[in-house]
C-alpha cells in the first residue's frame, strides 16, 4: 500500500514553542505508520528550520534536544506548487526536494495557529490539517472572533478593546467601571492558551496587566468576568459534516486561573470528562460549539471552549483551532470518550485535510 507522506511542524517562532513539541511527540508516537509516512521539520525559536532525521527520538523533541543534533538538514516549504514539497540542504549534497501530501501543524500560537502556515500550505498547493487560513486568523484574534459570535447571537463576554497606541488607563479604568464591573481579565487579543493573561480587581491592577498583556500583543481585549463553571468541547469534520464530542470536558483549575503552565506544564489542572452540568445544559453548549465552528468557518477541529452558568445558559469564552495533543490534552480525551481511540483520531484528521482539498 503507498503511504501519504505527512510533514509534521512543530516548534516555531512562539511563546507555545514548549507545548508545541510536546503535541508533536504525542503525534508521532501515535500516527498509524502502516498508513503515513512522517516527516518531522523542526522551526527553532529563531525561526529556522529543520528536517528531522529518523534516529532523533520523541523524547529529544519534547525536551528540545533534537536541535544539537549534528545531522540536521535545512528545510525550506516551498511555496513553487512544481516541487509540492521541501526543500532540503544537507551541506553537503546540496539541495533536493521530497514531496509532501498532507502537512499536520503541531504548532500552536503566532506563526502557527493564526493562519500563517496554512497560508504558506495553500500557495504550496499541499492539503494541511485543520482550519484554513481565515478561519484561523479570525479564531486566533479574539475581538474578531467576539465580533463574529455577537453578529451571529452566540453569547460571550462582554468586552473591551485596547490597542497600544490608544492606551488610556484612566477613560479604560471608568469604561470598565461602567460597562463590565470589577474585576475583570486583560488578554492579548492574539495570543493563545492564556499567555499574557492576567486579572485586574481594580485600576491599578488594570494598569498591571495591561503592561502584561501588552508584552504579547499590541491589541488587548478587557473581559468581564464570568461566574461559571469552565467546559470544553471537541469539534471535528469539514462543513456540512461538523461532529461536537459526545461529553464536555469541566476544568478546574488548581492555581486560581487556567495558564499557560496549568494547562500543559505542571499537570495542576483536574479535568472531568464528562463535565458536572445538567444534561440539558451540556446538549445546549454542544449545539452552541457546531453553531460556533460553522460561523468561524472552522474546518478540521477546534476545541470550543465555554462558561456554563448557574442559571442553565452559558457564555462563549474562546476558540482554539489547534488544540493541544499533549498526554494531559482536553480534545483527544474528548474524542477518546466519544469512542475515537488517539491514533484514529490523527488518521481522520489527515483524510479530512486530504477531503477538504479535494472538495
Amino acid at each position: 500500500m503507498n503511504k501519504n507522506t505527512v510533514a509534521v511542524f512543530f516548534g516555531g517562532v512562539s511563546s507555545e514553542h514548549e507545548v508545541s513539541r510536546l503535541t508533536a511527540a504525542s503525534i508521532l508516537e501515535n500516527i498509524d505508520r502502516q498508513r503515513w509516512n512522517p516527516l518531522v521539520v523542526g522551526i527553532t525559536r529563531e525561526g529556522t528550520w529543520f528536517l528531522c532525521h529518523e534516529g532523533i527520538t520523541t523524547a529529544a523533541i519534547a525536551d528540545g534536544s533534537w536541535e544539537q543534533d549534528p545531522d540536521l538538514s535545512h528545510a525550506i516549504l516551498s511555496p513553487d506548487r512544481e516541487h509540492h514539497g521541501l526543500l532540503l540542504l544537507d551541506g553537503k549534497a546540496g539541495w533536493w526536494r521530497t514531496q509532501v501530501d498532507v502537512i499536520f501543524p503541531a504548532l500552536h500560537g503566532k506563526n502557527g495557529e493564526d493562519g500563517s502556515i496554512q497560508g504558506l500550505a495553500q500557495l504550496a498547493g499541499i492539503p494541511c490539517v485543520g482550519c484554513g487560513v481565515a478561519a484561523s486568523a479570525v479564531c486566533m484574534d479574539k475581538a474578531l472572533t467576539k465580533t463574529i459570535l455577537t453578529a451571529s447571537g452566540i453569547p460571550n463576554a462582554r468586552w473591551l478593546c485596547v490597542t497600544q497606541e490608544d492606551r488610556d488607563e484612566e477613560a479604560l479604568a471608568a469604561a470598565v467601571t461602567r460597562d463590565l464591573g470589577w474585576p475583570v481579565f486583560v488578554k492579548p487579543a492574539c495570543a493563545g492558551s492564556s499567555v499574557g493573561v492576567s486579572r485586574a480587581e481594580d485600576p491599578d491592577g488594570l494598569a498591571a496587566a495591561l503592561d502584561t498583556a501588552f508584552r504579547e500583543d499590541r491589541k488587548v481585549i478587557i473581559e468581564e468576568a464570568v461566574r461559571g463553571v469552565e467546559v470544553e468541547c471537541a469539534v471535528l469534520g469539514n462543513a456540512g459534516a461538523v461532529i461536537p464530542s459526545r461529553q464536555l470536558g469541566e476544568i478546574v483549575p488548581q492555581r486560581g486561573l487556567y495558564d499557560y503552565e496549568g494547562k500543559y506544564l505542571d499537570g495542576s489542572t483536574a479535568l472531568y470528562i464528562p463535565a458536572r452540568i445538567p444534561e440539558a445544559q451540556t446538549e445546549a453548549i454542544r449545539q452552541a460549539a457546531r453553531r460556533a465552528y460553522q460561523v468561524l468557518g472552522c474546518q478540521g477541529l477546534a476545541r470550543v471552549d465555554f462558561f456554563a452558568l448557574e442559571d442553565g445558559g452559558y457564555i462563549l469564552n474562546e476558540v482554539n483551532t489547534l488544540p493541544g495533543f499533549t498526554s494531559i490534552s482536553m480534545y483527544p480525551k474528548l474524542m477518546t470518550a466519544s469512542g475515537m481511540e488517539y491514533s484514529e483520531l490523527l488518521t481522520r484528521l489527515i483524510q479530512l485535510a486530504l477531503e477538504a482539498e479535494e472538495g
